[in-house]
Formats: structure tokens, C-alpha cells, sequence
């Protein structure tokens, strides 16, 4: 699928407010309301929108830290892996996980209230987890950025299948 200028224009007015009116949108980004919606239905459908979502501040809600945690596995076979992943799954303060070349198998991000909260998820649910052979946690001490993703002003993205 391409994306043209319109819209990449799209992506951007949605990451910047997905509240937007179809109105508004379409006057960002200079085409009629039906174009537009064509457009957002088409990015849907084609995977190209994956959701809509809202923003909540973690701290807002008594999730005052952010843990980046390091593991290594002691196996690398496709079940060890599937297994870890579904079991990460389960974990509903594990925002991200990423399989990552390097020193460690996997960079996991997680939410908690405090360190005593940490300390609890550590015994009661990540380290019963089969496998871990070795991991190392790292507390966020200040967000610096946070960013949409990184879109081109004009041209075309193709997206590859």
C-alpha cells in the first residue's frame, strides 16, 4: 500500500488529536469530508491505523514508577520464546516487551506503584515465569521524551507487506 501526502496528512492530524472531527481533519488536511473518511476507513482496514486510544498519566492513577527490566533467557528455542511472550502477556503492568539483539534477549517496560509494588510483581509473577535465566531493572528517574511516530511531510511511504 502507498500512503500519499493526504494521507500522511491524515496520520498526523489523528496522532496529533484522534478526537478530531471528521471536519476538522479534513480541513488540515484540504480534501472534502468523503475523501477523507475514505482515506481513514482504507488505513483501517489496510493496518496501516491500528487503534484509537487516549493518554492517561500513570502517576494520575498511583503508578508513580516506570521499570525498564533486561532478561536474559536460558534457552532461545521457538517454544521458550512463545512461552515467555504469552506469559508476558499475562502481566497487566507490562506496557512493552521487545525481543532485542545485544547482551539481553528482552527490554520490557512496565508500570508500578512504588518499589515495594515492584518487588511484589518481581516475586509473584515475572520471576515464576520458566526460563529467566538472568535480569537486570532499571527505574525511569524522568521521562525526557515522548514522541508520535516520525511521518514525511510529503511524498510517498510505501509500506511493505
Amino acid at each position: 500500500m502507498e500512503l500519499d501526502k493526504y494521507d500522511l496528512a491524515i496520520l498526523r492530524a489523528l496522532q496529533k488529536d484522534a478526537r478530531a472531527s471528521l471536519n476538522e481533519i479534513s480541513e488540515a488536511v484540504g480534501l472534502s469530508s468523503t475523501p477523507c473518511w475514505n482515506r481513514i476507513r482504507r488505513m483501517e482496514a489496510d493496518g496501516v491505523i491500528l487503534g484509537y486510544t487516549v493518554r492517561i498519566d500513570p502517576a494520575k492513577i498511583g503508578l508513580t514508577d516506570t521499570v525498564i527490566v533486561q532478561v536474559t533467557l536460558e534457552s532461545h528455542n521457538d517454544e521458550m520464546l512463545y512461552e515467555f511472550g504469552r506469559a508476558l502477556d499475562e502481566i497487566p503492568e507490562i506496557l512493552e516487551a521487545f525481543l532485542v539483539s545485544g547482551t539481553y534477549d528482552y527490554y520490557i517496560r512496565l508500570v508500578v506503584r512504588d518499589t515495594r509494588d515492584y518487588e511484589r510483581l518481581l516475586r509473584e509473577r515475572l520471576y515464576k515465569i520458566p526460563g529467566i535465566r538472568h535480569s537486570i531493572s532499571s527505574f525511569v528517574l524522568r521521562v525526557l521524551k515522548e514522541a508520535a511516530l516520525p511521518l514525511p511531510e510529503g511524498g510517498r511511504l510505501i509500506q511493505r507487506k
